[in-house]
């Protein structure tokens, strides 16, 4: 089953993501990172997560962290919502705790590193796999059906890609 089929519910964002229920809501509540599969239409709904949205939620978190300010977060975020997501497993964001840019290449994150500066780096590809591998011992829900898949292994995309690139 593809990715976008399967859907997540709060508490397994969190289990996944590495964090509070109570930031899941903040987080949604303030725009930083909406469930796209499901938002919550008032008290009593569930909202639903997909895999893309997990692995943000992850890497918000890690750059939570490492002392990124929220502010500087929600640019990287809205940045990746510009570019629709598109290749997040192969980008690398790297963050100097004033602002985070993204790397798509070695020579762009060796020109960072040039500056003398502390930079760190989130490879996205290994969240990525971090997230799916957390994902596949949870409960998963099918969107279409609101199915409970139990223990669900979320699709290998990445695998997927590399089998059509070839």
């Amino acid at each position: 089953m593809a990715t976008e089929e399967i859907g997540y519910r709060g508490p397994t964002a969190c289990a996944a993501a590495g964090i509070t229920y109570r930031q899941l809501d903040y987080w949604a509540r303030t725009g930083l990172v909406e469930p796209s599969v499901r938002p919550a239409y008032g008290s009593g709904t569930q909202r639903l997560y997909s895999f893309r949205d997990v692995v943000v939620l992850k890497i918000v978190k890690r750059f939570l962290d490492t002392g990124v300010s929220l502010q500087n977060i929600r640019t990287a975020v809205q940045h990746l919502r510009e570019r629709g997501f598109r290749d997040l497993e192969r980008m690398t964001l790297m963050s100097d705790g004033a602002t985070v840019y993204e790397c798509t290449s070695p020579d762009e994150v060796h020109a960072l590193l040039q500056g003398g500066q502390g930079i760190f780096g989130i490879a996205v590809g290994v969240v990525w796999r971090d997230v799916e591998s957390a994902l596949s011992q949870l409960h998963g829900e099918r969107v279409d059906t609101g199915e409970t898949l139990v223990g669900h292994n979320p699709a290998d995309e990445l695998a997927r890609r590399r089998n059509r690139a070839v």
